[in-house]
């Protein structure tokens, strides 16, 4: 079975969808679970965009190991220098250079013809080449491009020293048979193309940027770079949960293994969204309260006789509990270590001393808690703030 990377950019372009910027040391926890989930890119950041941003991506390329961290540079001298700089400590550095290649975007934001471009792509590979062999080049805005210019921008590419191509759908435009059509005539075209990995980079603006990256798969790409939870600019970009258990659940059809663990993916959604303070709506895909739930009547009968009869996946596959245990005043350390894992919180041993003090605290005002008190619980114990009274959300007059 043939493996599939997977390129998380929660951290780049996740971290651009308003309300979902992060503080350095949050990035840092970010970071440090995507190494726990096993994906195989991290693009940390945008080093040129601030020093605070270029001082979050060196700490996370000083921080992480068994990974690849990436940095994002636009294709010019100073951002390449910049982001090298920031992730020259890493273990496994990757600079990702990218310029845009469509009509509209040469004529109205570049102010470059094809010529022009052509040479930009070609000076900002080799000189990010001069740092690292490992060198990612984007062709923003490939999907709407032309496809015999874009075959030229590909092959000059990859004569410069780009070991990777990103064939982006920037704005959402592209559909699953237009955008599979792309990659399979990139690999007709330019026949070095396949010689390096081939990636998709899709954004949700028409719900298609799952399904676009999987049609990427299915015709050559071999890398896929996605968020967690899907956020990102507008409507967001290719969620990660979704791709990588489409990818387990329909090994068969897929012919591709990606490496991530499972598992993990319940604790990295409820980290992000912990951090960022957003949630995901309750019928999302894998990792929505709802994913698992099951109230039609006929639904029922037929989990509690098979659950196969309505579910293709079990919740344990993702790091979900089946069970969700009643949290009171009779409940014990174990209990609450469980909720604080499954929530994405990695609290060490006086950390969980405080946690379950302040839960002893809340239980006298309230009987039994929810997952919400609970968050609250183990965010305040992260954040240093144990002091203060936890506020319980009081039971509604109908409990």
């Amino acid at each position: 079975m043939e493996r599939i990377k997977i390129f998380d950019t929660t951290l780049r372009d996740g971290e651009q969808s308003p309300g979902c910027s992060m503080r350095p040391e949050e990035k840092i926890r970010m970071a440090k679970q995507l190494q726990r989930l096993q994906v195989d890119v991290i693009e940390a950041g945008f080093p040129i965009a601030s020093d605070e941003e270029f001082a979050s991506v060196k700490a996370i390329a000083d921080s992480i190991n068994n990974v690849t961290v990436a940095a994002l540079c636009r294709a010019n001298d100073k951002d390449i220098d910049i982001a090298w700089k920031a992730i020259a400590s890493a273990e496994r550095p990757r600079l990702h250079t990218f310029i845009a290649t469509s009509e509209i975007h040469k004529k109205h934001k570049l102010k470059m013809n094809s010529r022009e471009v052509l040479k930009a792509v070609k000076d900002s590979v080799s000189r990010a080449r001069r740092y690292t062999r490992n060198v990612e080049f984007s062709a923003e805005d490939a999907s709407r491009s032309d496809l015999d210019f874009l075959a030229e921008v590909v092959e000059v590419a990859i004569e410069a020293g780009a070991t990777t191509i990103n064939l982006p759908d920037t704005v959402g435009y592209a559909t699953p048979g237009d955008y599979g059509a792309m990659f399979r005539t990139i690999l007709e075209k330019v026949p070095t193309a396949a010689t390096v990995c081939l990636s998709a980079h899709c954004h949700n603006d028409l719900g298609l940027a799952v399904a676009n990256s999987l049609a990427a798969v299915e015709n050559g790409a071999t890398q896929i770079e996605c968020t967690i939870n899907g956020i990102g600019e507008r409507a967001g970009n290719a969620s990660l949960e979704e791709l990588v258990m489409a990818l387990y659940v329909r090994e068969s059809h897929f012919k591709v293994k990606p490496n991530v663990l499972a598992e993990e993916l319940y604790a990295t959604s409820q980290l992000l969204s912990n951090i960022t303070g957003v949630k995901v709506q309750p019928h999302k895909a894998i990792v929505g309260d709802n994913a698992f739930s099951h109230e039609a009547g006929i639904h029922q009968d037929g989990m509690l006789k098979n659950a196969l009869t309505y579910e293709i996946m079990t919740p344990e596959t993702v790091g979900r509990s089946v069970q969700k245990l009643v949290m009171g005043k009779h409940s014990g350390r174990h209990a609450l270590k469980a909720y604080a894992e499954e929530f994405g919180f990695r609290l060490d041993k006086n950390e969980m001393q405080n946690a379950y003090a302040l839960f002893l605290e809340a239980t006298e005002r309230k009987k039994q808690l929810n997952e919400a008190d609970l968050k609250l619980i183990f965010a305040m114990v992260k954040s240093r703030n144990s002091e203060q009274t936890v506020r319980v959300e009081q039971p509604s007059q109908n409990a």
